[in-house]
């Protein structure tokens, strides 16, 4: 797997510095997948609530989830310079961590087009973290959103990248 260290240049900038959407029209269409993770911390006994399911706003899990997933299909509507894509699926998973009074949620996102996912991922799992917070904000407005970042992506031009830090092996 070839790992992407840095980008080379920015591709959202024209040659006089203006934001720009970019031209992928003379890109091949191909299989691309991107993950990304997210966490939101909390306090013991909203963590237990969530855990347990029982909360008055009902399943938090099943609303993050279904957050998760309409995100990634409005992802062009909230990121100004994103393009709108056909996405192939979108998974969301949340894992829950006793230890850290965490709720771990990851989001793959794929498609066959002329540009990435990993957008779709990000947005994806940010949705469905604030969806967490919104449910839990009565018992705990004192939570914590983040790191939110990619963990993984394959496909196009620059190839594969999987991030190498302690959340992502955290995140498995």
């Amino acid at each position: 797997m070839k790992i992407i260290r840095a980008a080379r240049r920015l591709t959202h900038l024209d040659a006089a510095g203006r934001a720009r959407m970019v031209d992928v029209s003379g890109k091949a269409v191909t299989a691309r997948e991107a993950t990304a993770g997210g966490t939101i911390t909390m306090s013991a006994a909203a963590f237990a609530a969530v855990r347990a399911g029982a909360l008055a706003k009902g399943d938090v899990v099943a609303a993050a989830r279904f957050a998760g997933i309409a995100a990634a299909k409005r992802t062009a509507d909230l990121i100004p310079l994103c393009h709108s894509l056909p996405l192939d699926h979108v998974a969301v998973e949340v894992r829950f961590d006793a230890a850290r009074r965490a709720v771990d949620i990851e989001a793959t996102t794929r498609t066959r087009s002329r540009t990435g996912v990993e957008m779709e991922a990000m947005v994806a799992v940010a949705a469905a973290l604030l969806t967490v917070y919104d449910m839990v904000k009565g018992m705990d407005r004192a939570m914590t959103v983040g790191p939110l970042r990619l963990l993984r992506k394959s496909g196009g031009r620059s190839g594969e990248y999987a991030f190498r830090g302690k959340a992502a092996r955290r995140a498995r």
